[in-house]
């Protein structure tokens, strides 16, 4: 079944058990993917697109958690955090911090890298290994932590 399938498989249980917040989440969701398949004029997306999809709606939130919190509106916050957890429900498996800095060492005595200079090069190996699986900006932050302490 495709992540597609079992979203929208998803959207029919939440209606069936009455589940507000989750239905308009998912039915958002389903929305943003319609929107990227009409933006790449294809008739169905791989489940890869699909997480990007996903891992771009969850960036929004995040970036609208900040604000909230930044103005004191913690309600809202908290809002945006739970449509957060119901979409993380659709990403693959995330890295631990342990993980993430074991690629990054990884990564580094593969290409030899020796200092900051290198970190477009670091990122740019680095980023197809994380994408769906890690916070880009967790990545960049333990990456340039890591180039500082060579």
């Amino acid at each position: 079944m495709s992540l597609q399938s079992k979203i929208s498989e998803d959207v029919k249980n939440a209606l069936r058990n009455q589940e507000k917040l989750k239905l308009s989440v998912l039915r958002m969701l389903l929305a943003s993917i319609k929107n990227r398949i009409i933006e790449l004029k294809n008739k169905e997306l791989p489940d890869e697109q699909i997480v990007a999809v996903i891992g771009s709606e969850i960036k929004k939130r995040r970036d609208a958690v900040y604000e909230f919190e930044k103005v004191g509106r913690q309600d809202a916050a908290d809002a945006e955090k739970d449509e957060i957890s119901i979409l993380m429900d659709y990403m693959p498996a995330q890295l631990t911090e342990d993980q993430i800095i074991s690629l990054i060492d990884n990564t580094i005595s593969e290409l030899s890298i020796e200092s900051i200079k290198d970190l477009g090069k670091l990122m740019k190996s680095l980023m197809p290994k994380t994408r769906g699986k890690a916070d880009g900006a967790l990545v960049s932050k333990l990456v340039r932590k890591k180039l500082d302490n060579l």
